[in-house]
């Protein structure tokens, strides 16, 4: 089972329920149902895009998603780890991170054969990126944060001599980059939209950050300078990602976790945290109503792995039993119809996470 967040991190409690609720709303159907429903109109079908991936070279809303989960992930390092080494030595606590790590790498090679309904060997889930950055991010921890900050930076710049490197010409093409040359290496085949392994060397820059903000959290110093920190840095980390692209230097490319993209979706995660924290723990607003996310952080790791399987494959089809069978004969559009579907179906896994928090039940990896 999965230890609960502390109260003094309920702000970050709430920021990964709603990233983990936009996850699952996407499992539900609702980003691609949503889509569908509004592409033909012109106003509306630009939010529709923002919940879609952009397809190369540029920047959405949903790029952000994995960032965020990446980067909460770090921020919650400092904290369950520090309650671990209370009850425990250190090489106990390695242990479980190898562990923890292990089912995860495990998890996302699995989840790909779920996806292709046969045994596949691919390692683009966000649960193997994952696996892999947890491990660099413990590794190095215990470090100054100085000395965090410029490991991070010396993974973006290794990720920039790789693919310049291998392709000094056009070295982020996609399908054709030193991360499908990797991929090629690894798997022997490449991803048909552009993913590419190696993305975990430059978005642990991401858990790194959340590491340093976390421990920032966890000093005595005054809300206000903290708040100050994180938007000082969140700010240039989102200025140097925009000018790298805007200059031409590196473009913004989520697919390939270029430099660019890594600064601007760090440098907003950090501007999030400093949102949420101000909001809820320093301010002490909006607790009444934010439990509503809140719950679906608690078990962020389950209500993955649930909706990725189960909750594709049985909880869509069984919602629109329901959905079709009452409003098709009221002459529904079939989009209409999908759409709620799709928010019938996140109500029953938002359902089930609020469920296992009333009942203390926390799921651990």
């Amino acid at each position: 089972m999965e230890q609960k967040p502390s109260k003094r991190l309920f702000s970050l409690d709430v920021f990964r329920g709603m990233t983990m609720f936009l996850l699952i709303a996407e499992a539900a159907g609702f980003h691609h149902s949503f889509y569908e429903l509004v592409k033909d109109t012109p106003i509306i079908s630009s939010i529709g895009n923002q919940l879609l991936h952009h397809p190369w070279h540029g920047f959405r809303f949903w790029d952000l998603i994995q960032p965020f989960f990446m980067f909460i992930v770090g921020v919650a390092m400092p904290f369950s780890i520090g309650k671990r080494l209370k009850t425990g030595n250190r090489k106990a606590v390695t242990r479980h991170i190898l562990q923890r790590c292990f089912l995860l790498f495990a998890f996302g090679v699995l989840l790909h054969c779920v996806y292709s309904h046969a045994l596949v060997w691919e390692l683009w889930n966000v649960l193997v990126q994952l696996a892999c950055i947890i491990v660099i991010a413990y590794a190095i921890m215990n470090l100054s944060n100085r000395n965090q900050l410029i490991i991070s930076l010396a993974l973006l710049a290794l990720t920039e001599l790789l693919y310049r490197f291998y392709d000094p010409v056009t070295p982020f093409n996609n399908g054709a980059s030193f991360g499908s040359f990797m991929d090629r290496i690894l798997m022997g085949k490449i991803n048909g939209d552009g993913w590419v392994t190696i993305n975990f060397i430059p978005t642990a820059a991401h858990t790194i950050w959340g590491v340093v903000c976390g421990r920032l959290l966890l000093n005595k110093s005054e809300s206000s300078q903290k708040l100050k920190a994180f938007v000082l840095w969140g700010s240039i980390a989102v200025v140097l990602g925009i000018m790298l692209d805007v200059l031409n230097i590196t473009p913004v490319i989520k697919r390939l976790a270029t430099s660019s993209f890594t600064l601007l979706s760090g440098g907003i995660a950090v501007l999030v945290l400093a949102l949420f924290y101000w909001l809820i723990d320093a301010k002490e607003n909006a607790k009444k109503w934010m439990w509503i996310f809140s719950v679906v952080g608690t078990n962020s790791i389950f209500i993955y792995l649930f909706t990725e399987t189960v909750g594709i494959q049985w909880f869509r089809g069984f919602g629109k039993i329901f959905t079709h069978g009452i409003l098709d004969p009221l002459g529904i559009r079939e989009n209409s119809i999908m759409v709620i579907n799709s928010l019938f179906v996140l109500l029953i896994f938002w359902y089930l996470t609020y469920f296992l928090d009333k009942k203390k039940i926390y799921f651990k990896v």
